[in-house]
């Protein structure tokens, strides 16, 4: 491991203040000495190495995007860089940790009160506490603000929750699943959180999935789960207040998408440098440049694009339709830079040992989830023309 970053071709990195590249720089080595070293087997097995999780949080990779009486909030750069470096190496560490820091954490901060908030962040930042984020439904994926089928009801001093999830990320393992479900009262969406061994909560993982495969999906199912009133966070009542978080976290996947494409171009240019055809390296191949070319162009793109989404989020003034553009722009760069990487590889590039399967596989699952291209496309379209075409 270099202390440089290879793939950052116009030096995005330099951006960050001093401090912050001095700790990146500790971030990075950890990642490439502890955990780089694990994601094959981890990857193969499906399984998760629950032994880093508390070194996740030593290496201060958790709870930087919001203000801590012990630390004050990184800059949203710098919380960017955290996320590449972490897929750079293994997307689906930078997924757990989106769901856990982004997707959950970031509900209860943004949706919850200042006792919740004390209640529950600081043992998620330290990680005792695991996250989890339980919206998407069996039957309901892009179209769940409208099919919302798991149902809550007030019941004194209780809220009741029926129904069912799937794809939860952590959702095995999650002490804190952040769960959404509508009233029957008032057909609103409000955010509950279910704490882990609560009665009628019931946790299975999904098999057979070949994508992200180290990060744990569940399916949840709730019957007659009861959960204490102030378990509903205070300022999750409709659905538009899930998008505050979901607006949030779209960033944060184009951050993950460029990690991603970032770590199969660094595999693809250490392969072309080490393998030799027809009695030389296969770098001084004409064809080998240019598909080199074309990842460090898409690289370059969407790290740029990612680097001034974290710039208007810093100044407050991130809209809908940008987040959904980056998410649906840098996944889909992502998507052709895997498979130029496991093209230059030829036949070895089905192999585990040489990582670029694995990052061709999980590209699949980043361009899917937090809204597919189409969705984000609708975003983008809405903005753009002043009329929706959503269904």
């Amino acid at each position: 491991m270099t202390d440089e970053l290879p793939g950052d071709l116009y030096d995005y990195e330099s951006l960050l203040s001093e401090d912050e590249r001095k700790e990146l720089l500790g971030i990075r080595r950890f990642l490439h000495e502890e955990v780089r070293p694990r994601v094959n087997q981890s990857w193969e097995t499906a399984t998760f190495p629950m032994d880093l999780i508390p070194r996740f949080a030593e290496e201060g990779m958790v709870g930087r995007s919001y203000d801590l009486e012990h630390r004050p909030r990184a800059s949203r750069l710098f919380t960017g860089f955290i996320s590449l470096e972490a897929s750079r190496v293994d997307p689906s560490m930078a997924t757990f940790l989106g769901v856990h820091n982004g997707l959950s954490m970031g509900s209860i901060v943004l949706l919850g009160s200042d006792e919740q908030r004390a209640r529950w962040v600081p043992d998620m930042v330290s990680l005792q506490r695991i996250g989890a984020f339980a919206l998407t439904e069996p039957h309901g994926g892009s179209d769940v603000a409208q099919g919302l089928e798991t149902t809550c009801r007030r019941d004194g001093d209780e809220w009741v929750i029926d129904g069912a999830k799937r794809w939860i990320g952590n959702g095995t393992f999650a002490d804190v699943v952040v769960v959404f479900a509508r009233d029957v009262a008032d057909d609103q969406v409000k955010t509950l959180v279910v704490e882990k061994g609560t009665p009628g909560f019931t946790a299975t993982k999904m098999e057979g999935k070949y994508a992200l495969r180290t990060v744990q999906n569940a399916d949840i199912v709730f019957e007659d789960c009861r959960v204490p009133a102030e378990n509903k966070l205070a300022e999750g009542n409709s659905f538009r207040d899930v998008n505050r978080v979901l607006k949030l976290t779209r960033g944060g996947v184009a951050w993950n998408a460029v990690g991603c494409q970032m770590g199969a171009f660094e595999a693809a240019i250490a392969y072309a440098k080490d393998r030799r055809q027809f009695g030389r390296q296969i770098a001084g191949f004409q064809l080998i440049q240019d598909l080199l070319a074309r990842m460090a162009g898409n690289v370059t793109a969407s790290l740029g694009m990612a680097v001034r989404v974290s710039q208007l989020q810093e100044e407050g003034v991130f809209r809908d339709e940008q987040a959904a553009l980056a998410k649906a722009f840098v996944t889909g760069r992502a998507r052709e830079t895997v498979a130029l990487a496991r093209e230059l590889f030829g036949g070895n590039g089905i192999l585990l040992e040489n990582d670029v399967v694995r990052y061709f596989a999980d590209a699949e699952a980043l361009y899917s989830y937090e809204g597919t291209r189409e969705i984000n496309s609708l975003i983008v379209g809405r903005a753009l023309t002043g009329v929706s075409a959503f269904v």
